[in-house]
């Protein structure tokens, strides 16, 4: 079971509602991957405009994870995390701070920052960071619930390019982690779950594949696969071989 402050989940698998072809290909893909919690960003909307509401296509049971999409510090993601709980979204909070155009990277300062305040005003908070152990360790300081550091620049679906890090973080984070961005197959979901993350986030991969619930099928199974690959204390790979059968004493003396 996955623990995320006052919550536990039985799937380590969390989504994302972006980049669907259409918001009805949401609660299907859901159903299928039994993910638990989702991201939602806030959008400015015209209430005169006859606009769908995400939040219809996602049920009850799933957790809400806003998130601060558009941030660009800390002040503003406190801003937009505050709006959200006054929504109605609940009080688990994603922080995203990003300044970096280019390769949209978290800032991991601003990021700490909005994690002190928010944490002290009862939020959930899932930071959202470059792979540090040092951020790791001082979110853990600023009452953050999890830490999240990218595997690839987001949308990217490049996979773990921070692997080395991330699995320092693994080693000696006090706080869950959570491999998000990048990740953009269902084995590399599994391979961050075997290193001993906590769970994944994957959204592009599952909303831009053609068949989003066969593709959340499919990370779940993976999650839940690298998850018992971590437990079961598989063996170290070795140079030499080794046979898994007696190679003598059969047909010869």
């Amino acid at each position: 079971m996955l623990t995320l402050g006052p919550k536990t989940f039985s799937s380590r698998l969390l989504t994302g509602t972006g980049k669907f072809a259409s918001k009805t290909l949401i609660a299907p893909m859901l159903e299928a991957s039994g993910s638990q919690m989702i991201t939602v960003a806030l959008r400015r909307v015209d209430p005169g405009a006859d606009q769908e509401n995400i939040l219809s296509h996602i049920p009850d049971t799933v957790t809400l994870l806003p998130n601060t999409s558009g941030a660009r510090t800390a002040e503003e993601a406190v801003r937009i995390a505050r709006i959200a709980r006054a929504a109605g979204c609940g009080d688990f909070i994603k922080i995203e701070v990003i300044q970096d155009m280019q390769y949209l990277l978290p800032e991991n300062y601003e990021t700490l920052k909005a994690t002190e305040i928010l944490a002290r005003e009862g939020f959930t908070v899932l930071p959202y960071v470059m792979a540090d152990i040092n951020i790791a360790r001082q979110l853990h300081d600023a009452g953050a619930a999890a830490v999240m550091p990218l595997g690839a620049p987001i949308g990217s679906n490049a996979g773990l390019e921070m692997k080395a890090m991330i699995r320092r973080i693994i080693d000696t984070s006090k706080l869950p982690v959570i491999v998000d961005a990048g990740i953009g197959k269902p084995s590399q979901a599994a391979e961050a779950m075997e290193m001993g993350a906590d769970a994944v986030l994957v959204n592009t991969a599952i909303a831009t594949a053609q068949d989003p619930a066969l593709a959340g099928r499919a990370f779940a199974k993976a999650v839940a696969a690298g998850r018992m690959a971590c437990l079961c204390g598989l063996a170290g790979a070795q140079a030499g071989a080794s046979a898994s059968s007696p190679l003598t004493g059969f047909l010869r003396n």
